[in-house]
């Protein structure tokens, strides 16, 4: 064990903690880093989200401002003290000295920005001794992020090093923008946690309703697909396809969904079931899982939910075609509402193909290794601090 004073100081940056993707791999993270080599802290600029309270012990967490769950329950008051938060964030914006003298109050031999979002707060710290690291998620040529990107591509070149979650997330970086200076780049895919994703699963919950059940776990976002999901699950009711769809999660989608649903009047069919601390046994007690994105980078919903042996539908987005051999573990489609309706019907209609996809998944486990990414992520932290 090395000397307490010996440890790689980290720090990472992120946002706050609602349920999602980015959250678990920092969470993942944090829990596998080796402990007796690294003091790890963790600096959150809300206090907010379903996992803000899941760290491990060993590691320190700090906020900036309050989460929305410690606001007032009085719609007055609560507006005042939103307030009061922008102007505190505003304030750490402009004079980031102020976060490593009075709350840090310490230095740090690496610096993590979870998500370009973090970027900034990462490239702001007047700790310039530290070595950056950002980790990157998105596909840079989505029309949604354009408006993000100048800031992004300017944040680039002032890292040490970059990583990316996904082979086609970097390859689609240097195809759209081939003369950007680079900092020193790996990829390193999401590492799943296996064993804890089979036992969670086993928790009980309340049986379905309206058999067979096709579950999605996610944020409520356009990029989503969930609007196009309910319009292919609307059109085979009409067609008498009996079915429900349930949906995890929650965001700002979620009034555009409801409304949707009154449209429709698909409201007892089409569950918005809101976040969940636990989603495996909703995907384990379900008969399919549908991914219906627009875009997506290395989903890690994708590996829980071949890990509980579910024959998925999903977009042709990000790495999931190096995650689901076509045809064979799982029906991969584009994102347009037809083909969500025709591989939906194909998994009503055709017992057999649906068979065939469970029995190839039966020891699907064994493509996952996750000591490889932990220790590939702690290479590159050791051969950063080499270089100070």
């Amino acid at each position: 064990m090395l000397p307490e004073q010996k440890k790689i100081k980290i720090l990472f940056r992120h946002r706050s903690m609602e349920m999602g993707g980015v959250e678990k791999v920092m969470l993942s993270l944090l829990n596998n880093l080796d402990k007796e080599k690294f003091d790890m802290t963790v600096l959150l600029s809300l206090n907010q989200g379903e996992l803000r309270n899941e760290f491990p012990h060993h590691v320190r967490k700090i906020y900036l401002a309050e989460g929305k769950e410690d606001f007032s329950k009085n719609y007055l008051l609560q507006k005042f003290q939103l307030f009061k938060r922008t102007r505190k964030l505003e304030k750490f914006r402009n004079s980031p000295e102020i976060i490593d003298k009075e709350i840090l109050k310490e230095n740090y031999d690496i610096e993590i920005a979870m998500t370009y979002n973090d970027f900034e707060s990462v490239l702001q710290s007047t700790n310039k001794n530290s070595k950056k690291i950002g980790w990157f998620h998105s596909e840079i040529d989505l029309p949604k992020l354009q408006p993000l990107v100048p800031k992004i591509l300017g944040h680039f070149p002032q890292f040490d090093h970059m990583v990316y979650c996904s082979e086609k997330i970097m390859q689609i970086m240097h195809r759209t923008y081939p003369n950007l200076r680079y900092p020193p780049e790996s990829v390193i895919i999401n590492a799943v946690p296996v064993d804890e994703i089979r036992k969670k699963s086993d928790e009980k919950i309340p049986d379905f309703k309206n058999r067979p059940v096709f579950v999605s776990v996610g944020r409520l976002h356009t990029r989503k697909g969930y609007h196009k999901l309910m319009d292919a699950h609307h059109r085979l009711l009409k067609e008498g396809f009996g079915h429900s769809v349930v949906i995890i999660g929650d965001g700002e989608e979620l009034p555009n969904l409801v409304d949707q649903q009154k449209k429709l009047g698909v409201e007892e069919t089409f569950i918005l079931d809101g976040n969940k601390m636990n989603p495996y046994p909703y995907i384990k007690n379900a008969d399919f899982f549908i991914l219906p994105s627009e875009s997506e980078a290395w989903p890690l919903v994708i590996s829980e939910a071949l890990i509980l042996q579910k024959p998925i539908i999903a977009t042709r987005v990000g790495d999931v075609e190096l995650m689901i051999e076509d045809g064979k573990t799982g029906h991969l489609i584009r994102y347009e509402t037809s083909e969500i309706y025709e591989a939906m019907k194909k998994f009503l209609n055709d017992e057999t193909f649906v068979q065939n996809l469970k029995h190839n998944l039966i020891n699907i486990e064994e493509q996952f290794d996750n000591r490889k990414i932990f220790n590939e992520v702690e290479e590159i932290i050791l051969n950063l601090v080499k270089t100070k």
